[in-house]
């Protein structure tokens, strides 16, 4: 995340012609809604960002995610690379920089990250955040606590985002947890999940189409 057109520019042609998909972050306010939305493998991150620094924003993907973030800065003193690692930074690179060592130091992590652990994907809607990895809901610095059917409801709502999902499908999905579950029991939950996520704030999160299914539009 660099807040110079010119720079974050070169940094992801730069990257391509390495073969690595690049996107700049675009809205300064609404950094981990975007980072949601595009679940990279690795962040690069800037220090002094508009609104909020780079550490605030570290802090915030943390909360969600365990991508690795590698920072860029020209304040590169003492300090500030502690403060880049306390933060949840996994590397830091010092500006001006030699594009060839950023590679290495962006194929370094990754390799550390991902060749022997699994991905974990996030499933974003409103400011909500589904992790995968360890079946939690987040949304405004809040966990929302899901029980094994809930997490299964909305993860399968979630990917099939904009779609209706029949009743019949998702006692399916709630039928892959070795536990029987009728029409009533599916009722039950869904009702529940309702509940839940309106007491978090997020109202109307789940719609229902009467005759069809459910919906998360």
């Amino acid at each position: 995340m660099e807040d110079d057109p010119g720079i974050a520019g070169e940094i992801c042609r730069q990257l391509e012609a390495w073969g690595f998909e690049a996107r700049c972050a675009e809205d300064f306010r609404r950094v981990t809604e975007e980072f949601s939305a595009c679940s990279p493998h690795l962040v690069l991150m800037d220090i002094g960002l508009p609104f909020y620094n780079g550490y605030y924003w570290c802090g915030e993907i943390r909360k969600i995610s365990r991508v690795p973030v590698l920072f860029l800065s020209s304040a590169s003193d003492n300090m500030n690379v502690i403060m880049a690692v306390n933060q949840g930074g996994d590397d830091f690179v010092a500006k001006p920089f030699d594009m060839g060592i950023l590679i290495a130091k962006i194929q370094a992590l990754l390799r550390r990250t991902y060749d022997y652990g699994t991905q974990t994907e996030m499933l974003e809607h409103d400011g909500a955040v589904l992790n995968t990895g360890d079946a939690t809901l987040r949304y405004r610095d809040r966990v929302v606590e899901l029980t094994k059917n809930e997490y299964r409801i909305l993860r399968t709502l979630l990917e099939s985002k904009g779609k209706v999902v029949s009743r019949e499908r998702l006692m399916e999905r709630l039928w892959e947890t070795d536990s029987y579950v009728d029409e009533n029991t599916l009722s039950v939950n869904v009702n529940r999940r309702r509940k839940k996520l309106d007491g978090a704030g997020l109202e109307g999160f789940i719609t229902t189409k009467i005759g069809m299914g459910y919906l998360i539009e």
